[in-house]
């Protein structure tokens, strides 16, 4: 791809000065985070809520924000860690403990959960430093500037990713950011947010993307697909190369989004993925959305969209825009609720709404920004539907928390009904079968819910639910949804396929303690 981007600066970003390399862990009265509550696919799966609950600390320096993750009692303890001030190489040092996992040169939130991050006071400058999120889930990051992070030169942290994320990773909301570059890859810059390695549930709100080669993506390669479940709204994409965003396979909601100045390609939906792409505002842009750069062609559906002296090339090998005019080629059913401005005044209202230290202001859905009460939301947003027979709320013990799995009946892999991913599913091969969901330890569950895939629905009539460990048949009947039973401790509850029409299609098997 062509590196153009570092001639169009105007200026560089001039450097803020270093913070004391010791910096402060100091109680804090109030968290001034997550006003509102989060939103998108963020508000899924048990919904997010960061450090809501626990103790909220003072950070100065990125020592002591890895000081304030180790200092907790355990690795899912909450805590909102408020910072003011500039984290840098200099200030930012690794800490162990039993309830972290840190390194040098990079804020790293690393088989964690329940963590706030959110800029207070004068703000917060994570400068040519990233944020590194892996193996762990319910993180809010907030109000904060991320800027000039490379890799390759000097300094290097987090891979050239301003915010990655990676590695089973679940339940992100990040709101009210700025993520900025100075260049493309050929000045050692890569994305500003990145998503790979079976991340989900993620929302990016309200926040500047600008300068740089690449705005971020959703999947590191063609067959990297486990990725999905994101929301982009009510942010500024300006002077960006390409990847506003990239997405290899999985489900992405993009809307009420300003687009300015995309060098070469914006809105990048191949392998599979499908994006609902809905009043949007493009302006002074060239091919904002289409397959590019492959023949694994992706798929969108658009609505609404403005657009304002945007460009289209024609097509040609594994170049396919999908303008000069636009049409859709699927349909995305979009699970919360979410009000939506008219594009038109998408570019007034994200001007005085997106990035850093702009009070955390919000729309109303109506073209008007509105000033949030400050403040942690101790109870959903109307966003986050209350769970539901078909969605139950709390934690997905079938992702995460240690768990396996194993199918019998010569299945398909059994790994696709713990992946949470609906577009994968097992099936036996016949009409029974069996699959399971096992722990390193033993795990308390209390509810199941068996997803049948898309096309596949009504196929399982009945079944056992059986404790693996015991033999014991925890529960029977027929049906796919939700299936309750007496709580029990077990490392293994597997799920027996004792009649079907046709060969059954289990997209998802989930595990809840309560």
């Amino acid at each position: 791809m062509r590196r153009t981007l570092g001639l169009r600066l105007c200026t560089a970003l001039t450097a803020v000065a270093l913070a004391g390399a010791a910096g402060a862990v100091l109680p804090a009265p109030e968290a001034s985070a997550a006003a509102g509550g989060a939103t998108g696919y963020a508000t899924q799966n048990g919904g997010t809520t960061g450090g809501a609950g626990g103790q909220t600390v003072r950070a100065t320096t990125g020592t002591a924000i890895h000081q304030a993750l180790c200092s907790r009692a355990s690795s899912s303890t909450p805590i909102t860690i408020e910072v003011e001030g500039t984290i840098n190489h200099g200030n930012t040092a690794k800490v162990s403990g039993t309830s972290c996992s840190t390194a040098a040169g990079v804020i790293e939130l690393k088989q964690i959960s329940n963590v706030t991050i959110v800029g207070v006071g004068g703000g917060a400058v994570f400068d040519q430093l990233g944020i590194h999120i892996r193996e762990s889930r319910n993180i809010i990051i907030q109000n904060v500037t991320v800027r000039n992070v490379k890799k390759s030169g000097s300094p290097t942290s987090n891979g050239g990713d301003a915010i990655g994320m990676e590695s089973n990773v679940r339940n992100v909301w990040v709101d009210h950011v700025t993520l900025e570059a100075s260049g493309g890859e050929s000045e050692g810059y890569d994305g500003l947010f990145d998503m790979k390695d079976n991340t989900q549930y993620v929302t990016l709100s309200y926040s500047t993307l600008r300068n740089s080669g690449r705005g971020g993506l959703i999947g590191s390669s063609e067959s990297d697909t486990s990725n999905g479940y994101v929301t982009f709204h009510h942010n500024l994409y300006e002077n960006i190369d390409s990847r506003a965003p990239l997405l290899r396979g999985g489900i992405a909601h993009i809307y009420n989004n300003h687009y300015r100045s995309l060098n070469e390609s914006g809105i990048n939906s191949r392998a599979g993925a499908r994006a609902k792409v809905d009043n949007n505002y493009f302006e002074d842009s060239k091919d904002v959305l289409g397959t590019f750069y492959t023949d694994a062609a992706g798929y969108w559906q658009v609505s609404g969209n403005v657009f304002d002296n945007v460009t289209w090339s024609a097509r040609e090998g594994d170049h396919n825009p999908a303008g000069p005019d636009p049409r859709s080629n699927t349909t995305v059913s979009i699970p919360y609720a979410y009000g939506s401005d008219a594009a038109g005044c998408v570019p007034d209202v994200v001007s005085r709404t997106a990035g850093a230290n702009k009070g955390l202001r919000v729309s109303d859905g109506n073209c008007s920004p509105q000033t949030p009460d400050p403040g942690p939301t101790p109870t959903p947003t109307p966003t986050t539907p209350a769970p539901t027979p078909t969605q139950p709320g709390g934690t997905n013990l079938s992702i995460g928390a240690g768990s396996d799995g194993s199918g019998k009946a010569d299945g398909t892999s059994y790994g696709n009904v713990r992946d949470g991913n609906p577009s994968t599913y097992w099936s036996p091969a016949g009409p029974t079968g069996s699959v399971s969901i096992k722990w390193g330890s033993p795990t308390a569950v209390s509810r199941v819910t068996i997803r049948e895939a898309a096309g596949s629905e009504g196929g399982i009539r009945s079944w056992r639910l059986v404790d693996a460990d015991t033999g014991t048949v925890l529960t029977s009947g027929s049906g796919a949804g939700v299936i309750s039973f007496a709580r029990t401790s077990l490392r293994k509850i597997t799920f027996e396929i004792t009649g079907s029409t046709g060969t059954p299609r289990v997209a998802e098997f989930e595990t809840y303690a309560g």
